[in-house]
């Protein structure tokens, strides 16, 4: 049997009132201590500026403008063209009065004008705070208050919410800068409620007549602060430090240098997940980190295939609930072939499946089956995928198996969250027996089980079970504001995740349940049943 991880410590049975806990696993490349991280990379600013010096004439950012009633092919901005525009803002919030450490919200979907906001933070050591409002109604207004924003920059559609009288946080805020235009009623609002409104070409012109120069961060300064669902009502601010993120991308680079597919500045990623959600954070982070390029979505997930048909990605990411859509609309494209054509692929399916159970990579399983069948499926996709990575929630043995199969491409599963700074374990590419489990853990994190009586989940049983607990280069610094959340999540440096997990004889994390009253849907956000059960019960029809 292959393993997957190194355990390098012994589980211990509980005393005294403290629960049991399991053995102390790392990844293979870190078995004998954490890899040392590359001293170039510091900083989430050092990951841009590096690769802006050695690919500044690389496609980064693609976006689909829209001309004539419809959404064009993609259009792009250089790495040098980007940092161009990144001065700037950082001379225009210069000359607005930012001062490092100041708090900077972003609020809209993911566009080239998100991350140019977010890489002018970076260089002028501001705090880049994600908003959005999937976490409730008074969401963005908790999070400007409780945060101290002083600047946002805006989508035009979420100008609407930001100004509206139940936001009444948004008086405290400086300046505002939208991502495309204002009308002239905004600008009066915003005016009126003491913000000084800025279209992003107006914007971009401060900046040009008020040259000013950078203040990059060190590597224990704040990078970003990221809200996420608490079981209290309010969201939780994450702290992630520039460290942090600068050591995870580090650790990708070491992960994938174990494997035969190398990463190329030719590879092309679409970015649907939010940016203010951390698993889409990272894959940029690392996109910029090798000089490729990133690719948004119009807007439409119901649209996704026509940007995936227009960009060609070679990267897709995303929650269950889109693989179940691919999974769904490959049967039913199945069910309307003719009954003999539907026997062929059910047989070349299974063929295929045979060879990849018995250790035969994907692509050498069956080429045969590939021609046939399965690159009519890869072209649905765009053509050019190479890996798929699913997060947020667990993806049925099922779907995953299906899509392993059929789309020519590595698919995997990974497991994290945003106090982890993303995937905290992720699966190999080609290894069937990870089918239905989240991988072993990543190179700069060390994972173990704890018990849980109430629930009869113990670290030391057969098979090990328990809650997974996580500690690292990776974690967070703590939840902003809130340092008895802190001290209840992170005992003896260990980040109890609330998840339950079963550690199998390779190595290899299994989620299996979840230790609070929370649920996770499949477009991976938590649902919290009790707050629902209270919300329905105050309508007159529902009894119980």
């Amino acid at each position: 049997m292959k393993i997957f991880a190194a355990q390098v410590e012994e589980g211990k049975e509980g005393k005294d009132g403290k629960p049991s806990v399991g053995p102390v696993y790392r990844n293979l490349l870190a078995s004998n201590g954490f890899p040392s991280v590359d001293s170039d990379l510091n900083t989430a600013w050092d990951i841009f500026s590096m690769s802006v010096q050695k690919y500044p004439g690389n496609r980064m950012l693609g976006w689909r403008p829209f001309v004539d009633g419809k959404f064009g092919p993609y259009v792009w901005k250089t790495y040098k063209e980007v940092y161009e525009e990144v001065l700037q803002i950082v001379s225009a919030l210069r000359a607005s009065g930012a001062e490092p450490g100041c708090r900077v919200g972003i609020y809209g979907a993911n566009c080239p004008q998100w991350v140019e906001a977010m890489e002018a933070c970076n260089a002028l050591s501001l705090i880049c705070v994600p908003l959005y409002d999937t976490l409730g109604p008074g969401a963005v207004n908790f999070i400007l208050d409780h945060a101290e924003i002083d600047f946002v920059f805006v989508q035009d559609k979420k100008v609407k919410e930001l100004l509206s009288p139940d936001c009444r946080s948004a008086q405290r805020l400086r300046v505002m800068v939208c991502f495309t235009s204002l009308t002239a009623e905004q600008k009066e609002m915003a005016v009126q409620t003491g913000i000084k409104p800025y279209s992003w070409d107006e914007f971009l012109h401060l900046g040009k007549v008020n040259e000013m120069e950078i203040l990059p961060p060190q590597p224990f300064n704040i990078c970003t602060i990221m809200y996420t669902s608490g079981t209290s009502g309010d969201p939780k601010g994450v702290v992630l430090t520039h460290e942090t993120i600068a050591t995870f991308v580090s650790g990708v680079d070491l992960f994938l240098d174990q494997f035969e597919d190398k990463m190329t500045v030719d590879d092309v990623y679409l970015s649907f997940l939010p940016l203010a959600h951390i698993l889409d954070r990272v894959i940029e982070e690392y996109f910029f980190r090798r000089g490729a390029s990133v690719g948004y979505y119009h807007g439409d997930l119901n649209a996704l295939r026509d940007d995936l048909m227009e960009l060609k990605p070679t990267l897709l990411a995303g929650v269950p609930r889109v693989f179940e859509k691919i999974h769904e609309g490959i049967k039913k494209a199945l069910e309307e072939l003719r009954p003999l054509r539907r026997r062929i692929f059910d047989a070349l399916y299974k063929y295929k499946l045979a060879w990849m159970n018995m250790g035969y990579k994907q692509r050498e399983a069956s080429p045969l089956a590939d021609l046939l069948a399965f690159r009519k499926v890869k072209a649905r996709l765009g053509g050019r995928l190479r890996l798929v990575i699913s997060g947020g929630a667990p993806l049925s043995t099922e779907v995953e198996e299906f899509l392993r199969v059929t789309c020519c491409a590595f698919l995997v599963q990974g497991y994290g969250l945003t106090e982890t700074c993303g995937p905290t374990t992720v699966c190999f590419p080609d290894e069937m027996c990870m089918v239905g489990t989240a991988g072993p853990v990543s190179v700069y994190s060390e994972l173990r089980l704890e018990e849980v009586p109430e629930m009869g989940y113990s670290p030391l049983d057969d098979p090990p079970c328990g809650e997974v607990c996580v500690r690292g280069k990776t974690l967070f610094s703590g939840y902003y504001k809130n340092p008895d959340l802190t001290r209840e999540s992170i005992i003896d440096g260990w980040f109890h995740t609330g998840d339950i997990g079963q550690i199998l004889p390779n190595g290899v994390v299994k989620i299996i349940d979840r230790k609070k009253n929370l649920i996770k849907i499949s477009q991976g956000e938590y649902v919290a049943l009790e707050y629902l059960e209270n919300v329905y019960c105050v309508a007159p029809i529902i009894e119980d």
